[in-house]
Formats: C-alpha cells, structure tokens, sequence
C-alpha cells in the first residue's frame, strides 16, 4: 500500500511534494492569508460550523469577499481528502486560505481567493489528556495586541515563533503570553483556563486571546456541568491561587499544566471537563 500523502490545492488533488505555488504567492510574500486547523476523529472533521464561522469572519476583517468560497465545498473536500490519505480515525487537517492574484501590499484590483487542504493522521483517536502535566512559565519579550486581528488564526504568526523559541530555549512545555498591559492572554496555540471552587476562569475576547474553537466548547460544558464561568482579566496572582490550570486547542484537545514555577496543580476537574468532550465527538 502507498503511503503517499495528497493535498487540495483549490479542488484539485496533488502529491503534498508537487510545486504548486510561484514566489508571487501573496500568502509567501505578505502573510495575507488564513488557516484553521481541524481535528478528525472517526475519519470525520469535528467542530466544522465553528471553523467556518471563525474563517468566514476573518475574511471579513481582511476583506476578503468569500463569493468564490464555498464551505458546503470545503467540507465536501474535507471528506474526500480524509478518505484519499487513508485517515480513518484520528488525524488533524489544515485549511489555509490566501488571497490571490498581484500586487505589493495593496492587492490588485482582480484578486482572488485560493485555499490548500492538508490532512494528516495522528496517533490518538480520541482527545486524550497528557499523562505528564506540563510546565509553564511567562513569555514577557513581546505582548499580545488587543484587537480583532488577534481573533483571528491569519499566518502573520512570528510572536508565536519567538514564543515557541523561547519555551525550547528554556526547557518548558509552553508559555503564557501577556498583552500590553501585562494582563493573561493565552499559550502558544492555546487559550487558557484556570480553575478553583466550581469556577472556571478564562481571558475574554476583549484581552487580545483566540477566538478559540475548543474554547466554546469548554465554555459551553462548564456551564452544562453547572461550574460558574467568567470571562475577563485574568492576572499572575490568579494563577497563584487556582486549583487547575489547562489549555485548550482544536487539535489536542485540553493540556494538563501541572506547575507554573514553583506553584503545583491537580486535574479532576480538567479529566471531567474532557470527558464531556469526547462525548461531543462520539468516542
């Protein structure tokens, strides 16, 4: 059997080697693009109406006018994307969508929109929680920007390159971002969540965090679960006082944090959270 892996470059199947972009590609040169990464489970994409609904606004923010994008589509391609790489239980896929056509850094007047679609598989079906819980610590060389584009997943991502550099740099599982004005934003590709006492404590929208996916969904459960949620500034002495601290992202799921510094955390309340959402997807 082939293991030779395919992409879908705007509807059309291609080896993932093949060439299939000029250096004049406007995602290459500008960043003028968007992505949103996507988890399978059973062979099937999860949460696809929150990814489109997130990608749909961020080409309204970059005005990308969506007329020639179809989402019905993309998940039409999705599937048979999946199907053709042989993905029939756990796999993540990446959707990146990019405004073609010339220019420098005022686009032609004849743009348009192209999209790639990768999908690879993973190990885990299910979402599964680290058994070794990660270490953490603050990330203070760039802050976080407070404004709509900081809720959107474009590929402008060199703070979270500089962010990755520095948690390898230090031997630690990920890092807490601040904004400007020092207050929690997120991780490196993960929103945050902090637990004590039946309530659960998160960065708004407003702090500069992602509009994240698995986010919703949390957020969601929680208030299913009955735990209180808030949803606002979150500071350095609340990570002192929680019982719990966790990540979130589309792809992993939730990520135990078992210390920031010298400070330890549990995790029942974060297993139970994860649970619930691996009932959301039929595991």
């Amino acid at each position: 059997m082939s293991s030779q892996r395919y992409i879908n470059f705007n509807g059309f199947l291609y080896e993932e080697n093949e060439k299939v972009f000029t250096v004049n590609n406007r995602a290459f040169k500008y960043g003028d693009a968007l992505f949103e990464t996507i988890r399978i489970i059973n062979g099937e994409p999860c949460f696809l109406e929150d990814h489109f609904m997130r990608l749909k606004k961020g080409m309204q923010v970059l005005k990308m006018h969506s007329a020639n994008i179809s989402f019905k589509d993309l998940k039409e391609q999705m599937v048979q994307l999946i199907q053709k790489n042989r993905i029939k239980k756990g796999g993540r896929i990446r959707l990146t969508v990019f405004r073609s056509g010339g220019g420098l850094y005022t686009p032609d007047k004849k743009e348009g929109k192209s999209y790639v679609i990768e999908a690879t598989p993973l190990k885990d079906n299910a979402y599964v929680l680290n058994e070794k819980g990660s270490c953490v610590d603050v990330y203070n060389e760039l802050k976080r920007r407070r404004d709509v584009l900081s809720q959107i997943k474009t590929t402008n991502s060199i703070p979270h390159v500089l962010t990755g550099i520095y948690k390898r740099e230090n031997n630690l599982d990920d890092c807490i971002v601040l904004n400007d004005q020092d207050r929690i934003v997120e991780a490196i590709s993960s929103n945050i969540f902090l637990y004590k006492n039946n309530n659960l404590y998160t960065p708004s929208l407003d702090e500069g965090c992602m509009d994240g996916v698995m986010r919703k969904q949390v957020l969601r459960i929680a208030k299913e679960m009955n735990i209180n949620v808030f949803e606002g500034m979150v500071n350095g002495s609340m990570l002192l006082q929680a019982d719990e601290l966790f990540l979130t992202n589309a792809v992993k799921g939730i990520e135990w944090v078992v210390a920031y510094r010298e400070k330890r955390y549990f995790n029942k309340a974060t297993i139970e959270i994860l649970e619930q959402i691996n009932k959301l997807v039929s595991v």
